[in-house]
């Protein structure tokens, strides 16, 4: 008889770790509070982006993510694309840092500094002005994350049997009980996937660690006329001070000094500005970044303004129209690391505080979490 595990959240951490579990063998429960996940597994860009971690263990795992991505999504019918990434850069202290990252990490990444005609040649989107090159990076692939995270399901209960119980919100657990309500579930291995909710399942344990909780704003556009595509997704020289893989490049100490004085007001607010294109034609735009346990719940349009701004600065779409603006806030740990995975008392893990790395690292942390097991 096969052991079994209950997980507690249907997000992309919980999808990911329900796999991992029943991949090795586990009858798998997975209680989620909602009708289905609603917080930032579903309110981000779909990206699966390597490009943004850092070699080693950590690219790895992103890696190792977006073969299982490819796979779930293929096996499930869910739209995805293998669009590669752009970043393009406009400036010669941007170009430094770029040409720096390639020499240091050519050999474990595909990637490639092209110069402003072959860049264009790949996205049509982006605008000539300016334009010096991109690095260029073949390892990014998109999904539709509303419609990943609600298909996702599905799938694991036809090929694994993966038992999924919406509208359940867990109260309280005891080894090896999960309380929900009235309802009292039972299992071997116990794992908590709890996001940004993190104070209601052993808040002593998350007060003990240096977690807070990230709010971003994002938007997103109508779906481009004719079908038009952007090609691959898109970024410019701000991204470049936001992701770890950038972290070890000399230059990016006097970038940075520069962005604070011509652009302090993206820097305030963290700022820096991607695009992806769903299935569907829309292109998801941001984003922000203010950290903090509680936050004003209502988006800024002068935030939203500055996104746009920066985004017009670099590519030029089909239509511009905007028909969603949103926010979405996760668990990010304080202190660099990348996750938490720890055991409040035998028998039972929580995983979270992935940052916004959750659609690129979570396939692969699960599995590691589960293989040590």
């Amino acid at each position: 008889m096969s052991k079994k595990a209950i997980v507690i959240g249907a997000g992309i951490v919980g999808l990911a770790t329900a796999r991992a579990l029943a991949t090795k063998g586990y009858s798998v429960t997975v209680i989620e509070r909602n009708e289905q996940a609603v917080g930032a597994s579903i309110r981000n860009f779909g990206m699966v982006w390597p490009i943004g971690q850092p070699k080693g263990k950590l690219l790895e795992r992103a890696m190792r993510s977006r073969s299982i991505w490819k796979e779930v999504c293929t096996d499930a019918k869910l739209w995805f694309e293998e669009t590669g990434s752009l970043l393009a850069v406009h400036h010669s202290d941007e170009m430094e840092v770029i040409h720096e990252f390639y020499e240091t990490d050519k050999n474990e990444r595909h990637c490639e500094v092209l110069s402003a005609t072959k860049a264009i040649e790949k996205s049509p989107a982006l605008k000539e002005d300016n334009l010096l090159g991109a690095l260029w990076s073949n390892s990014e692939m998109i999904v539709d994350p509303r419609l990943a995270i609600a298909g996702i399901p599905a799938y694991l209960t036809e090929k694994f049997g993966v038992r999924f119980l919406f509208n359940k919100g867990v109260s309280h657990i005891t080894y090896p009980k999960v309380f929900a309500a009235k309802d009292v579930y039972e299992a071997d291995v116990i794992f908590v996937c709890s996001g940004q909710e993190f104070e209601t399942l052993y808040p002593e344990i998350y007060a003990a660690q240096p977690i807070t909780k990230c709010k971003l704003q994002m938007l997103r556009t109508a779906a481009q006329p004719a079908a038009w595509r952007i090609g691959a997704a898109l970024s410019a020289g701000l991204t470049l001070t936001h992701y770890g893989a950038f972290k070890h490049c000399a230059s990016l100490f006097d970038l940075k000094k520069r962005y604070e004085v011509e652009l302090p007001e993206h820097v305030k607010w963290g700022i820096h500005v991607m695009a992806s294109q769903q299935g569907t034609g829309e292109i998801t735009l941001g984003d922000s970044h203010e950290y903090g346990l509680v936050f004003d719940p209502f988006d800024r349009d002068y935030i939203n303004k500055l996104i746009i701004d920066y985004l017009h600065t670099f590519v030029q779409f089909k239509s511009s129209s905007i028909a969603q603006t949103w926010n979405g806030t996760y668990a990010k740990m304080m202190n660099g690391a990348t996750e938490i995975v720890t055991q409040p008392e035998p028998g039972v893990t929580i995983i979270n505080g992935l940052g916004g790395a959750g659609m690129t690292l979570s396939f692969g942390l699960a599995e590691e979490v589960v293989s040590r097991m």
